[in-house]
């Protein structure tokens, strides 16, 4: 079983962590999750019964040992300060688990890059094609033949139709809703239960049914 240090904490990184002793329970043991690095608890504390092992930095010194990682430092508005925060810390694509728990679909011809997660019933349509490091959330659904960026973020319940591109470090809210062959600019968001039916610019935010721009992105 390869060792798993979930760079976050309560949030993403414990579902995600919970997912993950779900899916030794059930007999997938690719992965075993140890415990998390994070920047604002102690360190020899612990997240829902699980040690926080050090800070983000300390990610130097696991990397020398073989760990991998899963990375959960996300925000909703606003991704880039996130990203390079992650990204300085130089994990190499090697060590970037992708973890599938074992009630998800994944279809035939889906392309998943290092670090991706795909949370429990999800579906991932045929021949959609995943950035690293996504997050792809319990119940959320991804129609075929599309192209999904870096550091893209998917909520519990959200639906992408067919041939939607999306950008680079996007947020999908809860429950959202986003017709086909419609474009989602970098860094931008869709907030919970909004319906989109047309194209989003980098770094907005949309809310509503039908959606509209709220404001730029942070």
């Amino acid at each position: 079983m390869k060792k798993v240090i979930i760079i976050g904490g309560t949030g993403n990184g414990s579902v995600i962590a919970s997912a993950m002793v779900d899916a030794n329970k059930r007999g997938a043991d690719e992965w075993g999750f140890v415990g998390y690095l994070n920047d604002r608890e102690p360190i020899g504390t612990t997240i829902e019964g699980y040690p926080v092992l050090g800070k983000l930095a300390d990610a130097k010194k696991f990397i020398t040992k073989n760990y991998y990682f899963i990375n959960t430092i996300y925000r909703n508005d606003g991704q880039q300060k996130r990203i390079k925060l992650f990204e300085d810390l130089q994990i190499p694509d090697r060590l970037l688990a992708n973890f599938i728990h074992p009630t998800a679909y994944v279809a035939p011809k889906v392309k998943l890059s290092a670090g991706c997660v795909v949370m429990p019933n999800v579906s991932l349509s045929s021949a959609s094609i995943f950035g690293k490091c996504c997050l792809i959330m319990v119940n959320a659904s991804i129609g075929h033949n599309c192209t999904i960026g870096n550091y893209c973020h998917f909520a519990a319940q959200s639906c992408l139709g067919s041939f939607v591109e999306v950008a680079n470090g996007v947020h999908i809210g809860l429950n959202a809703t986003i017709r086909e062959n419609v474009k989602i600019g970098k860094y931008s968001t869709l907030g919970m239960g909004a319906v989109l039916l047309k194209n989003i610019a980098d770094k907005e935010i949309w809310i509503g049914n039908p959606a509209r721009k709220l404001r730029d992105a942070k």
